[in-house]
């Protein structure tokens, strides 16, 4: 129950000290996310990717800081259990008007979690659920707003819409001059005139443009909508430095299947200075409807706020479905005990407690693989992953076979009981990974095999769809490694079971236990045998350091099948080569940043 009256002073001066520690970090990630636009027009490449991974870090840092504050200024964790009501309710008086009321909401949530004890704490002291309405927060300043609206709109009519794409892309005001705008323009219009296809222009015909750019690596990219009668198209405008140092728009991209692959879960997060974030959430949604809310805020950069809206919509699918948590499907692994809902289109993996020998890690170890990944460019080929602790689960919702293998795997990472005395029994997960669900690739590919697909000589259309997932799958495969060596990552182990694939038929990497930055890798190629005896012994016969990489002995585990073999050798026979991998490890080590595009060659446009 909430208190009647507001009568502790130090609650309020608890809930300003929480805003102004939420209002400090979110000004700093502010910051760090428009100097992007200085280091897109110097080219710092390197110094892109570094503050992308730092920026991922400030939330943290700033939660631990604002709880050392509550807790030396006003001793925070002794105050009782009315005063953090009180708290609560002083924190929503002064959201009212803020332009970030969801995240500052969030930040409540981690700061009062930290400082507050699990068997003193309750639900009546956090935001459960949203307090304070994000609908029309700009509308509270309007008309003299000192902040630069979420979008810009454009009226273009027949004769000059290439003339106003001009302009739009001018008003951005990029500080580095464009190889030749007005060929652009045309490209893009060229585009935009295949998408609108036989529709006339319409009195409403308008073009919206979010008025700050996204940047990630080495791109820049404008983000809108076409709006023409009741129909609308989203956009995105890769710019990119030429190899003369200018500008060029490099592609455009229409309608939601592209923006979601720009804006996918495998990929880095954006770089965006934006004052209304829920404005943008809400912009990028209507452009990409099946994209959950919680994914366009990773995308931005706000993954804690992502991590709290999945949990809410998790409790809801939870509430309502009845179906029970199983081990997951596939080959089980020998670091990660894995296991989904099957109504649900997620995974949940929880590190085992012990590894077998071959395995040589320790959870320390494993966990922060997942974190350098998540720092990381995933380019596309990396799940994205999220982590919790502490995690609650109706024990009626688990498999007795699932909870007895968490038992046997995991014991140290499991409680079962009734934390909340209430008479509910919870299964209670200390730290679980959750990341996107996707079909295990050797489980495609036995799929195609088992429909005749590797039997060449089967020309019926059946076998012929399952030949060309094999082939189309393999092919992708190929592409998915060298897209991670172009972001300096070694995927370690490369077997077909730890990549997966997505809705979009993508090939994506999601098994990070033995991943490595390539440059700390070192490629090697197989001794010759010295001797009959060593050729002829099945065992190693040759000194391997702890970092040693051998390519040409993937080939046996990965290419067993002809099929696979004859695709593979055809598109990417040079993964088996030890002078590949250390070309690539060498460039890399001398500071080149390779190019790896978030849309296919086709969308490229043409250079002459």
């Amino acid at each position: 129950m909430f208190p009647t009256r507001l009568d502790s002073s130090v609650a309020y001066d608890i809930a300003r000290a929480l805003l102004d520690g939420f209002n400090r970090h979110y000004q700093l990630f502010r910051t760090e996310s428009a100097r992007a636009k200085h280091r897109f027009e110097t080219r710092d490449w390197h110094g892109q990717q570094r503050a992308q991974r730092e920026r991922i870090e400030f939330y943290g840092l700033r939660v631990q800081e604002c709880s050392r504050r509550l807790e030396r200024e006003f001793k925070a964790g002794e105050q009782g259990a009315e005063v953090w009501q009180q708290i609560k309710l002083h924190y929503i008086g002064l959201l009212v008007n803020h332009h970030q009321p969801e995240l500052a909401e969030t930040f409540f949530n981690s700061v009062t979690t930290k400082i507050l004890h699990r068997s003193y704490f309750q639900n009546d002291f956090i935001f459960v659920r949203p307090a304070v309405s994000t609908e029309y927060i700009e509308n509270l300043d309007a008309p003299g707003a000192r902040y630069q609206p979420t979008y810009r709109c454009y009226y273009p009519t027949l004769d000059d819409v290439q003339a106003q794409l001009v302009r739009m892309v001018q008003d951005f005001d990029l500080r580095v001059p464009f190889e030749d705008l007005e060929r652009d323009a045309r490209n893009v219009l060229a585009v935009m005139t295949r998408q609108l296809g036989e529709a006339k222009l319409l009195a409403n015909f308008q073009v919206q443009v979010l008025s700050s750019l996204f940047f990630r690596n080495k791109g820049c990219y404008i983000i809108g909508k076409l709006i023409n009668g009741y129909t609308e198209a989203g956009f995105a405008l890769p710019v990119l430095h030429s190899k003369d140092g200018q500008l060029r728009i490099d592609a455009a991209l229409f309608g939601e299947d592209d923006l979601l692959r720009l804006f996918s879960f495998a990929r880095a997060y954006f770089m965006v200075d934006m004052e209304i974030p829920s404005a943008y959430v809400q912009f990028l949604r209507s452009m990409m409807p099946r994209k959950p809310r919680n994914e366009i805020y990773n995308a931005l950069g706000l993954a804690k706020q992502g991590k709290t809206l999945f949990y809410r919509d998790f409790l809801h699918h939870l509430q309502h479905s009845s179906d029970k948590f199983r081990i997951a499907a596939g080959i089980k692994g020998m670091v990660m005990l894995v296991f989904d809902l099957p109504s649900y289109p997620y995974v949940f993996k929880v590190i085992k407690d012990y590894f077998p020998h071959q395995k040589e890690t320790t959870r320390e170890q494993v966990m922060g693989k997942y974190q350098l990944v998540k720092q990381h460019d995933r380019v596309g080929r990396m799940a994205d992953t999220l982590d919790y602790g502490d995690v609650a689960f109706p024990r009626d919702r688990f498999s007795d076979e699932l909870i007895a293998e968490l038992q046997q795997f995991a014991p140290s990472q499991l409680e079962i009981s009734d934390r909340d005395g209430d008479g509910r029994t919870e299964v209670i997960l200390k730290h679980v990974y959750i990341e996107r669900r996707m079909i295990p690739l050797n489980m495609y590919l036995q799929e195609a095999f088992d429909a005749g697909g590797a039997d060449r000589s089967n020309q019926s259309p059946a076998a012929l769809r399952a030949r060309h997932q094999i082939e189309r799958s393999v092919i992708d495969y190929g592409y998915a490694i060298k897209d991670m060596v172009a972001a300096n990552i070694f995927p370690g182990d490369m077997l077909w079971k730890n990549f997966g694939i997505t809705r979009n038929n993508k090939v994506v990497f999601y098994d990070y236990d033995e991943i490595e930055y390539l440059t700390d890798c070192n490629f090697r190629k197989v001794p010759e045998p010295r001797n009959e005896e060593e050729e002829m012994s099945g065992e190693v016969c040759y000194a391997v350091g702890p970092r040693d990489v051998f390519p040409e002995t993937f080939a046996p585990f990965l290419l067993g099948n002809p099929l696979v073999r004859d695709v593979f050798m055809q598109y990417h026979a040079n993964l088996l080569d030890p002078a590949f991998w250390q070309t690539q490890k060498e460039r890399i080590a001398a500071g080149y940043v390779h190019d790896v595009y978030p849309y296919e060659k086709e969308k490229r446009f043409t250079r002459l």
